[in-house]
């Protein structure tokens, strides 16, 4: 089970604009005022470019 939810997620890329790239989105992230799990698991993404919210989720509670 991951250790954030979706809905943090969501809060912590509103206002994302993509495709963008990681760093952006660890960036926003920050921006946001994300907590520092969520922050650090979005800059563990596998991915460096992201094309969506889709990917992001993917990505972070798909495996």
């Amino acid at each position: 089970m991951s250790d954030v939810n979706p809905i943090e997620v969501q809060q912590a890329l509103k206002g994302a604009s993509y495709p963008t790239d990681r760093q952006t989105l660890t960036d926003l992230a920050r921006k946001n005022k994300a907590s520092d799990k969520v922050v650090d698991k979005i800059s563990h993404m596998k991915s460096d470019r992201i094309d969506g919210p889709d990917q992001v989720e993917k990505e972070m509670f798909r495996g």
